[in-house]
């Protein structure tokens, strides 16, 4: 909220989570400059069958992937205003072939959404090792 992200603008209240594990994981990585704590903790999201969901495809919002963030901020923050639906699935930037979810927390249906209690991140050492 603070500072945005690729799809909302400074004070958005915008959850983003991966939709697997091992793209949290790469997810953290690239966004961590090589700094990432080893005692993180992730949780598992349940969105219930039958949530509104919008889905977008990298065809769907050209330029998505730019740096700048313009597009996809401006279609993203389109989507959070509007509160079209409580969950967007959007493109990986970092994979390219999976996909990123981002909740907005302000839609009626967000309470709907559960999250499990924090489970530790299993770091694999081989990540760390010097070269």
């Amino acid at each position: 909220m603070l500072h945005g992200g690729r799809w909302n603008s400074p004070g958005r209240r915008v959850v983003y989570a991966a939709e697997t594990y091992a793209s949290a994981l790469l997810e953290i990585l690239v966004h961590a400059s090589g700094d990432v704590p080893r005692n993180q903790g992730y949780i598992e999201i349940e969105i219930p069958v039958g949530l509104a969901i919008e889905e977008i495809t990298p065809d769907d919002v050209p330029g998505w992937h730019s740096r700048s963030f313009e597009t996809a901020r401006a279609f993203g923050d389109r989507w959070y205003d509007d509160r079209r639906t409580p969950v967007l699935i959007v493109p990986s930037v970092v994979t390219l072939v999976e996909r990123n979810i981002l909740m907005n927390q302000e839609h009626s249906d967000f309470p709907l959404i559960r999250a499990s209690q924090p489970l530790q991140v299993h770091w694999d050492a081989r990540l760390w090792r010097d070269s």
